[in-house]
């Protein structure tokens, strides 16, 4: 009998044990349920960058929303080392060879050409993206003054990436002496 009531308590022991286990590995998937949840919601729009004016630049820029920020992130290959304006301009229209149809700066507000977060400036100033002996550079921006697919007139989409041929000098008007337009790309919606 205490032998039989051994076993009995051995196996509820064991049952109760991979139960309890079940439940807590039951817990700990929630909140990657969650994540994958909040992630999927993640609002972004992207342009891939393409030469321009008989360059051979090519690359990416991508808008990221998370709250009430929006990161941009470009990455180009194949420019010149050195400092490159790097721009938004008023058109999604990369259709002309020097990447003119793009327009000019994307300025909603209506202000002097500058240096962002430096007095007045559009909000297409992105400022330039250093280029490395390799040929690739990369650019970060985060700011709350954007929209993505709102249809606000500060949406990015619709509108153009430019990469110039050179640095921009943050005063010249109206578009900081940059150079020709040697990449191009329209900002488009992610799904």
């Amino acid at each position: 009998m205490k032998k039989n009531l051994l076993i009995f308590a051995t196996k509820a022991s064991f049952f109760l044990l991979i139960c309890v286990s079940l439940a807590l590995v039951g817990c700990e998937r929630i909140p990657q349920q969650t994540d994958v949840i909040l992630t999927s919601s993640t609002i972004r729009a992207i342009a891939i960058i393409g030469p321009a004016s008989d360059s051979i630049v090519t690359g990416t820029a991508t808008f990221t929303q998370n709250g009430a920020q929006i990161t941009v992130l470009i990455d180009i290959q194949n420019a010149s080392a050195g400092s490159h304006g790097v721009h938004i301009h008023e058109n999604g229209d990369c259709s002309s060879p020097d990447g003119k149809s793009a327009g000019g700066h994307w300025n909603p507000t209506d202000v002097a050409h500058g240096k962002w977060g430096v007095g007045e400036y559009h909000l297409g100033d992105l400022g330039n993206i250093t280029v490395g002996e390799d040929g690739t550079g990369s650019f970060e921006l985060t700011t709350d003054l954007w929209e993505i697919g709102t249809g606000s007139d500060i949406d990015v989409v619709g509108k153009g990436i430019i990469v110039h041929a050179d640095a921009d000098d943050f005063t010249s008007q109206p578009s900081g002496n940059a150079g020709a337009r040697i990449g191009c790309g329209v900002i488009m919606l992610a799904e």
